[in-house]
């Protein structure tokens, strides 16, 4: 490794934070940004993301992501707080404290159980935070697509506006026509419109790397999101897709906020916007298999409802 990052770190972190650094160790993790465990001369560590200066956008969406969802977490859930984000020489760089996760695989279940009740308390607590509106102050990101959060006053408008139909203009623009869009279009205001959800303030990109287990008995973490005000269950619904979270996760929330019925069909709905993002993210020329994953949802979808269809 050069020591070119550990240079410019050094002196921007001097400035920024008032801090020594002593030492710059890589860390896994991501796929976007390149992450490192910044050691610093006081004893303390620092979690260190880096990109090309370019890519600051992305940075400065997931610190005020992480914002938003720490005016609500309280412990045991934690929520790292952004210490600084910006441009050093040609890096962007964003600075959140260091968490001790648990290693390895498995974790307990109570430490799930309670990550599933910080969610739900998250979600709870966060009503009427948006004035009943549903977006966010701004656009963000999900994974490196471009996430648009206009405000709606109802959830089927903004889900229909901000995030499938950008999804489908994204598929049109690579060639990729799906069967079934115009009819599943056509039913979605009157089915999401019957479904009667307050705007929470929701993750936004669950999936299991981007939550984990504290040293045990410590509590649990949410990080990397991709926050906006929401109906909860899209949260819920992200974090079984691609598996990860244990049934003890699901429980505590359930056992906490109850999700209502129907959530499980909502769900399949919800979840076909992350595999048409992933078909655009990581299908160009690998099989397609997101593609084929989004079509076949589509198709499950159109079995079961029609437009006048309810939730």
């Amino acid at each position: 490794m050069s020591d070119l990052p550990q240079a410019l770190l050094a002196s921007w972190l001097a400035e920024r934070l008032e801090v020594t650094l002593t030492q710059l160790a890589p860390v896994g993790g991501g796929c976007i940004h390149q992450a490192w465990r910044a050691d610093l001369a006081d004893g303390r560590r620092l979690f260190v993301k880096t990109n090309r200066a370019e890519a600051l956008p992305l940075l400065e969406a997931e610190a005020a992501g992480l914002r938003a969802l720490g005016v609500w977490a309280r412990p045991p859930l934690r929520v790292p707080e952004p210490l600084a984000v910006g441009v050093a020489g040609t890096l962007a760089v964003l600075v959140l404290p260091w968490l001790d996760l648990h290693s390895g695989g498995g974790g307990r279940a109570q430490d799930w159980r309670e990550l599933g009740r910080g969610l739900a308390e998250l979600h709870r607590r966060s009503r009427g935070g948006s004035a009943g509106r549903y977006g966010f102050e701004t656009d963000n990101f999900i994974g490196s697509t471009p996430q648009p959060n206009t405000w709606h006053s109802d959830w089927a408008g903004f889900f229909i506006d901000c995030r499938i139909a950008p999804q489908l203009r994204l598929g049109a623009a690579a060639g990729r026509h799906l069967r079934g869009v115009e009819q599943l279009l056509a039913a979605l205001p009157a089915w999401l419109g019957a479904h009667r959800c307050e705007p929470v303030l929701v993750h936004g990109d669950l999936w299991s790397g981007n939550a984990g287990l504290l040293t045990p008995g410590s509590g649990a973490a949410l990080f990397d999101p991709a926050s906006h005000w929401a109906d909860r269950e899209v949260d819920l619904a992200m974090a079984g897709l691609f598996g990860g979270f244990p049934a003890a996760f699901f429980q505590g929330y359930e056992d906490t906020w109850p999700l209502p019925p129907g959530a499980d069909v909502r769900a399949q709905l919800y979840n076909l916007y992350h595999l048409l993002n992933h078909a655009h993210l990581f299908d160009g020329g690998c099989g397609g298999g997101y593609w084929r994953q989004a079509q076949a949802s589509l198709d499950r979808l159109q079995a079961r409802f029609s437009p006048g269809s309810r939730a």
